[in-house]
């Protein structure tokens, strides 16, 4: 057996292990690494250290950084708080300002499961006193952090950004964030119509203005106020899209640059700022991408996409590819498939004659609408801040939603961003 097939089934096995023992998966893939270099003589440990991604680790690093230090800051309360003052007693509106806060939130950078922590402890308490379905709530949360967490400024969109620049194909970031932008809309509208969002709009309003009118401070003494810090963020934030889209300026240093700023302003905040950060999301991204630069070095890459490439009809391909994409989402990293996915299908992605957006669009949906699932940290978080319903209950109702999401999500992407969108 040679050692790239080796490679192939330790992958393999660091994804099973990752999802049943909880153990990170980029630490795995560090570790795994070293072996091969420690006892296989095939790899020396200059190729471990230079297939680190140190570009998409500043990427990672330095988003993360400022966001951290705007949620730490009081801002994101701030601008949760003004966007349920939109509600103004209309019942039916609390799905869609949930949806639409989660959205703007993650596209500005901060990370999925800061945003689900946050929004699922107010909706759910909504959700209870207005008599929302709560699963409609989770629905609606966890579709508006997916529809901004591919943008360039968030986690998702920075790995497949970067490895697809590492890949040298052909990309557009704007062209990713709004497919997923729109498919996420399109599911909200669906579970917002099934899941009785339309009723919503006949409820009387008098009640709802008394109960929600300051749901985020309800429990505290006072209201917290707009201050100059939450002013210089939320100026910073608008810089850093200006500098990134405008003048192209490295993301990961600018946002670096301009969290330290703001970490400046408040210094006593430095150590809950670290805590804050998504160091899971980054070790293992870190992790995977070198553990993939040493397949390629061994050939493991070049095996696997040649089998790729042995399926013939790129379409079908493809739409394997978002279910594995799918399935293995369901229970292990989102995070860490991603990372690892797009080097496996240059095959499909470098076809001429298939849309590389296309399938890269239907991937990453596949791949993320799954993270309702309650083996995931959202679903978790959801599970956790239930009210009015048994975590058992809820439970079964998350585990059929996922299952819903793997059997139809990878197909409806891929019949809309490569079948579809691909003709014209």
């Amino acid at each position: 057996m040679g050692i790239e097939v080796v490679s192939i089934i330790l992958l393999l096995m660091m994804f099973i292990v990752s999802a049943f023992l909880s153990v990170n998966i980029g630490i795995l893939a560090f570790v795994t690494a070293f072996v091969l270099f420690s006892f296989t003589g095939t790899i020396t440990i200059d190729d471990v250290y230079s297939s680190f991604p140190a570009d998409l680790f500043i990427l990672l690093f330095g988003v993360t950084y400022l966001f951290a230090v705007i949620q730490k800051n009081g801002t994101l309360d701030i601008i949760i708080g003004w966007g349920l003052s939109f509600v103004k007693g209309n019942i039916g509106m609390i799905p869609w300002i949930i949806f639409f806060l989660a959205m703007l939130l993650t596209s500005i950078g901060t990370s999925a499961i800061a945003v689900a922590s946050i929004l699922a402890g107010i909706g759910f308490r909504i959700a209870y006193r207005q008599k929302i379905n709560p699963l409609l709530i989770a629905i609606m949360i966890q579709a508006g952090c997916m529809a901004g967490s591919f943008s360039p400024l968030n986690i998702f969109g920075i790995i497949v950004n970067g490895v697809m620049k590492s890949e040298g194909l052909p990309f557009s970031e704007t062209t990713l964030y709004i497919n997923t932008l729109t498919f996420y809309v399109f599911l909200g509208v669906v579970a917002f119509i099934l899941l009785g969002g339309i009723r919503l709009f006949r409820v009387s309003s008098v009640q709802s203005l008394n109960i929600i009118s300051n749901p985020v401070y309800e429990e505290k003494e006072n209201k917290p106020k707009l201050t100059l810090h939450n002013i210089i963020s939320i100026i910073g934030v608008i810089l850093l899209v200006f500098l990134v889209i405008g003048f192209k300026v490295d993301i990961g240093f600018a946002a670096l640059t301009l969290g330290l700023l703001l970490a400046c302003l408040t210094p006593k905040l430095q150590g809950e700022i670290f805590k804050e950060m998504p160091w899971s999301a980054i070790v293992m991204v870190s992790g995977i991408v070198t553990f993939i630069g040493i397949m390629e070095h061994v050939g493991a890459m070049e095996l696997m996409q040649g089998l790729v490439g042995m399926i013939g009809n790129p379409y079908i391909a493809s739409l394997i590819a978002s279910y594995i994409g799918g399935i293995i989402s369901a229970f292990a990293s989102t995070t860490g498939f991603l990372a690892a996915i797009i080097p496996l299908g240059v095959p499909i992605l470098s076809d001429p004659s298939i849309s590389t957006m296309g399938v890269v669009s239907a991937i990453s949906i596949s791949a993320s609408v799954v993270d309702l699932s309650p083996f995931s940290t959202v679903g978790a978080l959801f599970l956790s801040n239930i009210q009015g319903m048994s975590e058992r209950k809820f439970f079964t109702y998350l585990l059929m939603a996922a299952g819903i999401f793997v059997l139809v999500g990878p197909f409806i992407s891929w019949l809309i961003f490569v079948v579809i969108a691909g003709a014209f």
